[in-house]
């Protein structure tokens, strides 16, 4: 790359790299590379509002995976509103969570996946009956302020179901952000190159949705305008940027004795070289997993 000695050549640099990733035909790529994932693997539910969250907010979800071996389960809360679409978006996140190494929850009681009824938005009961089922070590959830009705709409789905269950279900809770920002994420978690690629690479999947709206190419940007909140809202006001490119921001709880706690120890700025097991290591909490 030439030397800059302007900012607006800097500025039209951008410019242009974002033009040129509109050459690139979405969707199109081999899987990503491979973990290994034991039969005995701690679970995490990702619960999406829409076919293409469950990439955007995924930098956490991706490392956990990679870097603990855990399994990740999305769980598509709808498949968007438009009816005529849902067969097509369903194929689109079969597609992304393939080339991520993801599972997807698959409603069983539902033989005919064609079928209007197989898209229904989940409900209370959906949830509930899978907290049991899975047992999950760990849960992701839009945060409850997050704009876009449907993603305000599984928060509170979630969180009503977490209150359903027995007093004696724990797991970690993790608060996402994407349309409407957290005041207060207590987590930012930082991604590198390879990392973001591979989220960028997977939110293409989404062919439609990235047709008419260029999520996967923003995708860079909105990472890149994450740490310079995160430096302050998560290593207070006033502390020098970590010397990150690209992070994500969380805020990071547990549900234990029926109720949402607050992580006793306060916020955490995770590198890409830090290792993730001690995340879920909360003071008077004990082991997370």
């Amino acid at each position: 790359m030439k030397k800059m000695n302007t900012y607006l050549e800097y500025v039209e640099a951008l410019e242009q790299l974002v033009k040129a990733g509109k050459e690139i035909v979405p969707g199109r790529a081999p899987a990503c590379k491979k973990t290994a994932i034991s039969c005995d693997a701690p679970n995490v539910l990702l619960f999406s509002p829409h076919p293409d969250d469950e990439c955007i907010t995924g930098a956490l979800p991706l490392r956990l995976m990679r870097e603990t071996g855990m399994k990740i389960i999305n769980v598509p809360v709808t498949f968007g509103s438009n009816a005529d679409r849902r067969p097509e978006r369903a194929a689109e996140l079969k597609n992304a969570c393939g080339f991520l190494g993801w599972e997807i929850f698959q409603r069983t009681e539902e033989t005919d996946a064609a079928s209007p009824s197989h898209f229904r938005m989940l409900t209370k009961a959906d949830v509930i009956k899978l907290l049991k089922t899975i047992r999950p070590a760990a849960l992701f959830m839009p945060h409850s302020k997050d704009w876009n009705s449907r993603h305000i709409d599984t928060h509170f789905l979630v969180r009503n179901a977490l209150t359903e269950m027995d007093v004696s279900f724990s797991c970690t809770v993790i608060e996402t952000e994407f349309w409407g920002a957290m005041s207060d994420p207590n987590l930012m978690i930082e991604a590198d190159a390879e990392l973001l690629a591979d989220l960028v690479t997977a939110v293409s999947f989404h062919v439609r949705e990235v047709e008419r709206n260029p999520f996967h190419l923003l995708l860079p940007a909105w990472m890149q305008d994450n740490v310079r909140r995160g430096s302050e809202l998560v290593g207070g006001q006033g502390e020098a940027a970590p010397d990150f490119s690209f992070a994500t921001l969380y805020r990071l709880s547990r549900w234990e004795n029926g109720t949402l706690l607050n992580r006793a120890e306060g916020n955490r700025i995770v590198s890409i070289s830090d290792p993730l097991t001690d995340l879920f290591q909360g003071e008077g909490h004990g082991n997370y997993y």
